[in-house]
Parts: C-alpha cells; sequence; structure tokens
C-alpha cells in the first residue's frame, strides 16, 4: 500500500521515540515526536494522526491513557497504540475500555510495528471506502447529502424538503459552481418522482439547432444526418424530473417553445406532425439575473414568470466560509479514495489558506483544487505548501502592463489566451479560468470566439 500517512510518537525516552520515528520513516511514513502529553495535544489539533504511539507513563502533566481520551475527543477517528515497560493485566484492560486500538510492550522490534502499523493502515483504507461505497450504492443526491451549517443554506434545504413532492417549477440562482444541480437533485429524489428519470441538460454548450434537438428529439429525415427516430430529454423524463441548467443562455425560438410545454405539456419533435404529450417536473437554473435580462429584452417576460414560481437562491462560497472546512474534509476523502491515494486529512494552515481565498469558481473549484493537491501531495495529511499556488492565483504579474481597454476585452484576450495554452480544451480552459464550463461555452458565444 501507498505510504506517506501521518504519525505520532509521544514519549518521554528521547531514545525511544527517536528509534521508533526513525523505524517508522525508513518504512516511508511522515512521523512527528512529542515528549509529553501536552505537546501531543498540541500537533494534534494542527494534523489529523492516521495513527498515534503514545507512551503509558509520563512524569509530570497527562499521562498515556489521559492523552490518548484528549486525542480522541479531537480525533473521534483516532487509532491509538499504547506502549509501555510495564504491562499488566490491568493496564491493558484500562487502556483498552479507554479506547486504545493496540497495547504492545517495551522493548519494540522494528518489524513487529510494520506489521501493526500496515495492518492498521489497510483497516483504515478499507473502512474510508466502505463509507464512501455505501453513499454511492445508497442514492448519491439525498438532502442529507448536501454538506452544509451555514443557516442560509439550511433554509434553502428545508424549503427543498417542502416543495419536493409539488410539480411546481423551480428555478434556481446562483453563480457558477454553487452546486445548483446538486440541489436540483435533492429535490428530486425527496419527492414523489424520485423513482422515476432526473434529465439534465445544459442549455449553454449547445448551439440552438442542436439544443432543439436534444430537447424534443426529431424524426427521420427532419435534418441531415437524422437517420431515425429520436426521443428528446422532455419525452427520457417523462413523469420525472428535467433540470434545465443556464436557461438564461437558451434563444427566443426555444423560449417559446419552452413557454409552451410549461402551458400545455405537449410539443413537436423536430420534423414531427404528431403532438408529445409528457408529464415532466422542470427545474431551471441560472447564474444570469433573468429579471434584469427581462428589462433589457433578452428575456420573455412570460416565460420567467412561468419559470419562477418557485425561487431559490445559493449564496456563493466565500459567503458561506463555515462549510470550507466541512467540504475540503468531504472531498479529501472521496478524491484520495477515488485516486488510491493514501490521503488522511488536511491541517489546519492549509483549511486557513482555503477559507482566506475568495473563490470565484465556488465549490467546483474547491473540489478541483482539492484534487490538484491531492494528486501532487507527497504527505499522508495535505498541507498549505499544497496549496501555494493558490495564493497567487489572481494576482498580476509585475512585467505585465495592463492595456488601456475595455474590461470586456481584457476578458477576452484572457479567454483566448488559456485556450491556446489549453490547446482548444474548453473543460481545462474552464478550470484554469475557474468557472464553469457553461458559462465559458456562453462567454465564447458572446466574444465569438472560435474554439
Amino acid at each position: 500500500m501507498k505510504k506517506g500517512w501521518p504519525i505520532l510518537v509521544v514519549d518521554d525516552e528521547e531514545v525511544m521515540s527517536e528509534s521508533m520515528a526513525a523505524w517508522l520513516r525508513e518504512d516511508g511514513y511522515r512521523v512527528d515526536t512529542a515528549a509529553n502529553g501536552q505537546a501531543a495535544l498540541e500537533l494534534a489539533k494542527k494534523t489529523d494522526y492516521a495513527i498515534s504511539f503514545i507512551d503509558l507513563k509520563m512524569p509530570g502533566g497527562l499521562d498515556g491513557i489521559e492523552t490518548m481520551m484528549e486525542i480522541r475527543r479531537l480525533r473521534p477517528d483516532a487509532s491509538i497504540i499504547i506502549i509501555t515497560a510495564y504491562a499488566t493485566v490491568d493496564t491493558a484492560i484500562q487502556a483498552m475500555k479507554e479506547g486504545a486500538q493496540e497495547y504492545i510492550v517495551k522493548p519494540c522490534h522494528p518489524q513487529e510495528i510494520s506489521m501493526l502499523v500496515s495492518r492498521i493502515l489497510k483497516l483504515k483504507k478499507l473502512q474510508s471506502e466502505n463509507v464512501i461505497l455505501r453513499k454511492k450504492i445508497s442514492r448519491k443526491y439525498k438532502h442529507h447529502d448536501i454538506i452544509t451549517k451555514n443557516p442560509r443554506m439550511e433554509e434553502i434545504l428545508a424549503l427543498t424538503q417542502e416543495v419536493a413532492s409539488l410539480r411546481s417549477t423551480v428555478l434556481i440562482c446562483g453563480e457558477s459552481g454553487t452546486g445548483k444541480e446538486l440541489v436540483a437533485r435533492a429535490i428530486h429524489y425527496s419527492g414523489a418522482r424520485a423513482e422515476k428519470p432526473f434529465v439534465s441538460v445544459s442549455c449553454a454548450a449547445l448551439t440552438e439547432t442542436l439544443l432543439e434537438s436534444e430537447l424534443f428529439g426529431h424524426e427521420k429525415g427532419s435534418f441531415t444526418g437524422a437517420e431515425g427516430q429520436t426521443k428528446g430529454k422532455f419525452e427520457l423524463a417523462d413523469s420525472g424530473t428535467i433540470f434545465l441548467d443556464e436557461i438564461g443562455d437558451i434563444s427566443a425560438k426555444l423560449q417559446a417553445d419552452l413557454l409552451r410545454i410549461l402551458q400545455e405539456r405537449r410539443f413537436y419533435r423536430v420534423g414531427g406532425a404528431d403532438e408529445v404529450s409528457v408529464d415532466v417536473r422542470v427545474i431551471a437554473a441560472t447564474n444570469k439575473n433573468l429579471a434584469a435580462e427581462v428589462k433589457e429584452g433578452r428575456f420573455r417576460d412570460d416565460l420567467y414568470y412561468r419559470l419562477n414560481v418557485i425561487e431559490i437562491r445559493i449564496p456563493p462560497l466565500r459567503e458561506r466560509r463555515e462549510d470550507i472546512p466541512l467540504l475540503a474534509e468531504h472531498f479529501v476523502q472521496t478524491i484520495a479514495s477515488e485516486l488510491d491515494k493514501d490521503i488522511s486529512g488536511i491541517s489546519g494552515e492549509a483549511l486557513k489558506v482555503l477559507i482566506d481565498y475568495q473563490w470565484p469558481g465556488n465549490v467546483r473549484e474547491l473540489e478541483n483544487v482539492i484534487e490538484r493537491a491531492i494528486v501532487t501531495s507527497h504527505n499522508g495529511t495535505l498541507v498549505d505548501s499544497d496549496f501555494s499556488w493558490l495564493t497567487q492565483r489572481g494576482k498580476p504579474g509585475q512585467d505585465w502592463d495592463v492595456p488601456d481597454v475595455p474590461l470586456s476585452e481584457l476578458e477576452r484576450r484572457a479567454i483566448i489566451a488559456v485556450l491556446e495554452r489549453k490547446q482548444g480544451n474548453v473543460k481545462e480552459a474552464a478550470a484554469s479560468l475557474g468557472i464553469d464550463r457553461s458559462t465559458l461555452y456562453d462567454k465564447l458565444k458572446r466574444y465569438e470566439i472560435a474554439h
């Protein structure tokens, strides 16, 4: 198995402490040492150690059992191994009763330590994988899987429960990457349609003609390459939910077609003569101000009012920073497992870097940042240096002479430069710019940039 897990050795005997640390480092683990219980607690506050070896008898202050109990208060899932030169049945029973995972007697042998650590870490890895697997086996997007302790988000989650079983249209507003689709899925899977299809469509990623065919399907021969009848997303979502992401980007014609579906629950396939009836709940999402779009004449007011029966506004991540540690720990566990990287957590200093960052790409950007850190990290815990590049993001270089042009032209040039650097890969360009791919497609269309 991969190494790099952080391990703590607590012993007042320096020779014993350094010897054990040296053995473990030879096996590839990252090891910290502490000479007493209080020093161990200070280290445990900053790092989630995979295993802590704690001497039972330490003069002054906290003894081994007390140190173990305090660490377990900080880290309930901590694996503690008590070591002592004075083995008795009573001390063994007390240690195990108070939460020690193992109990070993001095003098310790390197081979014994290696085998013990390997066995415990394999078990911890399996436990982590099982937790993730259980979440995947249970429906991934259930209401309780949205991670938050922000009061505004908790109000939103309560509202999703209230409207889950209604057929009313929902409009979810928020910046790119805030989790609009996750909220849409929470609504769908919490209601009466949970066992029916949930179909997602990105309205910004397709041209008008392709999006029309994608939504409504087409008949054989309706356009070049239409070799047979194809059902659209509305038909596929029949009796379930269709999620229309970036609804503010659809054309005037598609706005009219969508209005008819919302009013009559019927439509025609492209090139078709027969009406198709569907029972579909519509949940739409946008990162635009649709009310302003209506005033500017770019969005139909009647469609806006049809969509905006129930409005949910998701706050950006920078307005709910208390969620960043929760989300970061969640992403570390899931991504590390998917990438088969033995990374057990994230340090307090690293969390401070993440909390201080502005997150223009919101939760999606946070997930991408965590993945990059996991890929490049050589430790068992993510530390602040794994995110050093993040603090430089958005800072202009000293030799950059800002041209005297409108802000929109600066944005256009930046997009072209990133696309060239990413060899036309829109997904990678969007990640580099810290925006959603659908938002980048919208900007490509707006600035008439070929890709």
